[in-house]
């Protein structure tokens, strides 16, 4: 193994233990298992007892230590389902790890089950809220999971059970896959406007499904079901493992909705603005001071919040903030003017993946 690829190794190897400091900063857990110590775990054991039988005659099930394989797009999402003769009269989300704006959208579910008994709730199809699939599925599954258990029928899904199925996640894998692979051995300008267009429309405004640090640190905190993450586990291998073989890039250049939207965009316009070598230079230090500063905040446990408003989460706009909106629109509109504006001189995710390579 030559110097550069000892180099690369030892970069991407630093990366990983950095985020994994931000994901035991903010969440005390590591790929699912809880660091705390054993005085808060236990007490966290007893505040999570599984049934329990109110006043009134309502049974209360909690579903933290019985669906404990199921996650939503930040880890956990624990409920309490309040049963009482016999039919479900409330569903309570408990303390998760979920960007807020994606959950309160997600939470909309939480009344879906109301009045059924558990029998008709496990028999419900339920389909998750658009723009929130993974804290969706999150409530899915620990609502039958905890159905389940209450009906005494509690088990571990196959993992033919556990895959998503659905149609926007078989078409986003078949997009995902094939920007991962054609390019290797098909360039093409015109296939390439394809796959942009269905990175943006499929990938993006569609599945809601792209890399960005709150995905990064919520993996490593929670871990990854690699069932119900097939698209992310892709993109994942597209931005880390791709770089080691020498495909630097690969996934902004031909997978990143964002990416390729700002491409799009500017190619409407032919004449760029001219920007010399040295504005150019100082940009992309402002970047890399950007990340530095944000990382600091990050791996000192403060501002864990500014995750939640990388401009990716504009694709799911039906949750995304005003901010974001915003910010997005103007990204667009400045590359019709300047190439890929907030790739090159703004992403942290992209500034990651970078210095993950070996770069500066």
């Amino acid at each position: 193994m030559n110097q550069d690829k000892i180099k690369q190794l030892l970069s991407l190897i630093t990366c990983v233990m950095v985020i994994m400091g931000v994901a035991i900063n903010r969440d005390h857990k590591v790929l699912g298992h809880d660091l705390a110590t054993p005085q808060a775990a236990q007490s966290k054991t007893i505040q999570a007892d599984t049934m329990r039988t109110e006043a009134d005659g309502t049974i209360v099930i909690n579903t933290t230590n019985l669906a404990k394989d199921i996650s939503g797009y930040g880890g956990q999402v624990p409920l309490e389902i309040y049963v009482k003769d016999g039919r479900v009269v409330k569903v309570k989300a408990l303390k998760n790890s979920e960007t807020p704006d994606f959950f309160e959208e997600a939470s909309r579910l939480l009344t879906r089950w109301n009045s059924k008994t558990p029998d008709e709730a496990l028999a419900m199809k339920v389909n998750g809220i658009s723009g929130a699939t993974f804290s969706s599925r999150g409530i899915i599954g620990n609502m039958q999971r905890g159905l389940q258990y209450a009906q005494k029928k509690a088990s571990t899904p196959s993992f033919a059970d556990r895959i998503d199925k659905s149609p926007q996640s078989l078409i986003g894998l078949i997009v995902v896959l094939a920007g991962a692979i054609l390019p290797l051995f098909w360039k093409d300008k015109r296939y390439r406007m394809v796959q942009m267009i269905l990175n943006i429309g499929i990938l993006g405004l569609w599945c809601g499904t792209f890399i960005s640090y709150s995905l990064i640190v919520n993996y490593m905190s929670a871990g990854i079901d690699p069932w119900t993450s097939l698209i992310p586990i892709v993109m994942l291998i597209t931005a880390f493992v791709y770089p080691l073989f020498g495909k630097k890039n690969h996934y902004c250049h031909y997978i990143c909705p964002c990416g390729a939207l700002q491409d799009l965009a500017g190619k409407t316009r032919k004449r760029k603005w001219k920007m010399s070598s040295k504005t150019v230079k100082q940009l992309s230090n402002i970047r890399q001071l950007l990340w530095s500063v944000l990382m600091v905040l990050m791996l000192a446990g403060v501002w864990f919040q500014w995750m939640d408003y990388e401009i990716f989460t504009a694709f799911i706009f039906r949750s995304a903030s005003i901010v974001v909106l915003l910010f997005a629109g103007i990204v667009t509109a400045l590359s019709v003017f300047v190439p890929r504006p907030y790739c090159r001189f703004i992403c942290p995710t992209g500034t990651l993946f970078k210095i993950a390579q070996g770069g500066q």
